[in-house]
């Protein structure tokens, strides 16, 4: 089931348009998505490079250069120590490069899933100073390893802080208290004291923007011209790279970023995304969001999940191009594996809820053995979109059980846990995913609780479908569908827009692809216009609806000729659809009712 609802906000539409040169509707889904004031419209549809923001509003980042400038004319040994996940890497190479360039002695260390766990643990502290280290630089991590930087501290290192996220706090009689890290350089947009712009951006564009003080001071020039050389343009590549990885909201500098990172992209500066490019059969030419989000950056993720993301840093290193096709085809071979795997953990989930007691559960608890630990958090999010339910997915380990949750709007996961923390060994974060660890004797308890205390309700299991605009299919020509490229990248925080129109007659119809599971349509409006409309869904569900609503014979009519009987109202989105040369504009169906 799912809940349509228009989105009704307000402003002078046409006046927008026309200060902007754009069309009306076109404002309206830049009001829809918050974007509000001139100068941030202006931003939204024509900002560039020139836009982002003075690395030098970041708070301690002054200090932060003097300290690493410092320990470089010093010639101490510097070692950066990131993360496995696609930020985490992007941020360690970015870092690397940019100490690299001016004239730093480093190294990196990148912490091992399962041995390591997240961030900074004494080990990798024990690790640097046995190596020799004077100075430990993190990113991606560390705003939270109070006690391991403390410990640094007492070996006679000196840490420098690079991270974007939460600062940890507890809240007391006199109020929130925020614990910063005992660091001699904290830098983290997410501070209370820190008056940078937009504090949404990754772990890996604080990195980069480090990177450009760093060499603007070292160099004594501005850092914009360090953003427009060679090797800040390669860097704003794995910045853009990083902020769609990390699922950050294209919003404001996130969004400039990865504009401009992905325009360099098609030409990249690179070796060893050049070759995973190559590789993994990415138009170059056209690399989207989606492109990075779903092809490029999960071989840099499997990497670290299945084995170590070294592989993955070292792509990026390397600037021998037969070495960097040979690691790409490892990732991309390592990814094709990781795929296989999570495919059959979906499996066996799916099988477990619809042959079990299960489905009956408000919250998925689903134990998977076989698994490996670090598919749990895919596996998860697969089975709570396929059910529309919050959902953990636990494994073995070493000690117990241990697992991953995704949820839905409607139920805040780690408040939930915390209602039954006693349960756990170890658990942790947010409203829409968390992470935990338990005894195998706990887990039907964990179950049976989670689903004791879920107050939810069927309304809160509806998806909710929102439209940008009620909008007759006649309006999306040519020129309209080519405007909508003003509102890319589209992504996290600035989705593709929804349009809808009822009473959408499904004239005929054929199913493409292997499998046969693409509808391919043509559909008529209530003026009798015709258009061409495609769905990539669940075309089996499609025909289930069909058939309840109409009849078998109608919907085979519609396969086998010509039918007027199948009548629809549609949520759709217009593209550009070019074969043979012939340019013709396409209605994508996204939901039907």
């Amino acid at each position: 089931m799912s809940k349509w609802m228009v989105t009704a906000k307000r402003a002078d539409f046409n006046g927008i348009a026309e200060r902007f040169g754009i069309s009306p509707v076109l404002a309206r889904l830049i009001r829809n998505r918050d974007v509000i004031e001139e100068e941030d419209i202006r931003k939204f549809l024509y900002g560039d490079s020139e836009d982002l923001y003075d690395p030098l509003l970041l708070c301690d980042m002054e200090k932060a250069v003097g300290i690493i400038l410092e320990k470089i004319e010093q010639e101490k040994q510097i070692r950066i120590i990131g993360d496995y996940d696609i930020d985490g890497i992007c941020s360690t190479y970015i870092l690397y490069k940019g100490l690299s360039y001016c004239g730093a002695r480093v190294d990196t260390a990148i912490p091992h899933r399962i041995k390591d766990g997240y961030g900074l643990n004494e080990n990798l502290i024990e690790e640097a100073k046995d190596a020799g280290t004077d100075t430990v630089v993190t990113c991606d991590n560390g705003i939270a390893a109070y006690s391991q930087i403390a410990y640094a501290n007492e070996l006679g290192m000196t840490v420098v802080v690079t991270d974007h996220h939460e600062v940890p706090y507890e809240d007391t009689a006199e109020g929130r208290m925020y614990k910063l890290p005992p660091a001699a350089a904290v830098v983290d947009p997410k501070r209370q004291d820190c008056s940078y712009p937009f504090s949404e951006i990754c772990g890996a564009v604080v990195a980069y923007k480090l990177v450009l003080a760093l060499i603007a001071a070292k160099q004594e020039i501005s850092w914009k011209e360090v953003l427009y050389s060679d090797l800040g343009q390669e860097l704003l590549e794995l910045a853009a790279f990083a902020t769609i990885g990390d699922v950050m909201e294209l919003k404001d500098e996130n969004r400039i970023i990865v504009k401009c990172g992905l325009a360099l992209m098609s030409d990249t500066r690179n070796t060893g995304l050049k070759a995973l490019i190559d590789v993994t059969g990415v138009d170059a030419g056209h690399i989207k969001p989606y492109t990075v989000g779903f092809v490029l950056g999960p071989c840099l993720n499997a990497t670290g999940r299945l084995d170590t993301a070294v592989h993955a840093l070292e792509l990026f290193k390397t600037t021998d191009k037969s070495l960097a096709a040979k690691l790409a085809g490892d990732l991309k071979a390592m990814n094709d594996s990781r795929k296989e795997l999570t495919l059959e953990g979906v499996e066996e989930a799916v099988r477990q809820i619809e042959t079990g007691e299960l489905g009956k559960d408000k919250v998925l608890v689903i134990y998977l053995p076989d698994v490996h630990e670090s598919l749990a958090g895919i596996i998860a999010g697969r089975i709570r979109e396929k059910y529309g339910k919050p959902t953990f997915v636990l494994t073995n380990a070493e000690e117990g059980a241990k697992g991953s949750g995704r949820s839905i709007e409607a139920f805040h996961m780690y408040e939930e846990m915390t209602k039954c923390k006693e349960l756990f060994t170890k658990y942790g974060g947010h409203k829409l995913a968390a992470g935990l660890s338990l005894r195998k004797e706990d887990i039907d308890t964990f179950r049976e609780t989670i689903n004791r205390n879920a107050n939810l309700t069927d309304e809160d299991f509806e998806e909710k479908v929102v439209i940008d605009v009620a909008m007759p299919m006649s309006y999306a020509d040519t020129a309209f569908v080519k405007e909508l490229d003003k509102l890319e990248p589209f992504g996290n925080g600035n989705p593709k827009p929804q349009f809808a129109q009822k009473n959408v007659r499904f004239i005929k119809g054929r199913l493409l692809g292997q499998n046969k599971n693409v509808g391919k349509y043509t559909v008529a409006d209530e003026a009798g216009k015709l258009y061409e409309m495609i769905y990539f869904g669940n075309i089996e569900g499609f025909h289930e609806y069909l058939e309840t609503k109409y009849t078998s014979q109608q919907v085979a009519a519609l396969y086998n000729g010509r039918t007027e009987d199948i009548s629809l109202s549609v949520v759709y989105y217009p593209e550009i659809n070019e074969f043979r040369g012939n340019v013709t504009v396409q209605m994508v169906m996204k939901y039907y009712q």
